[in-house]
């Protein structure tokens, strides 16, 4: 049967390293934002630029 302060020590231990995991993916994170926004920028831009590709439809002639 394991101590308690071991136990104890183990449970400080895993939470340095999930705290530590936790930065590091923030920190990357922050790095793949711009990224995000340079896709999402690039799809509106395609979306606009089909659109002014596209030839409208006529309308239809009002009936009265």
């Amino acid at each position: 049967m394991l101590d308690p302060r071991t136990h104890l020590a183990l449970h400080h231990i895993r939470a340095a390293e999930l705290r530590a995991a936790a930065a590091a993916y923030r920190r990357t994170a922050e790095i793949r934002r711009p990224r995000e926004l340079r896709a999402r920028l690039g799809w509106t831009l395609v979306e606009v630029g089909l659109r002014l590709a596209t030839p409208r439809r006529a309308a239809p002639a009002p009936s009265s």
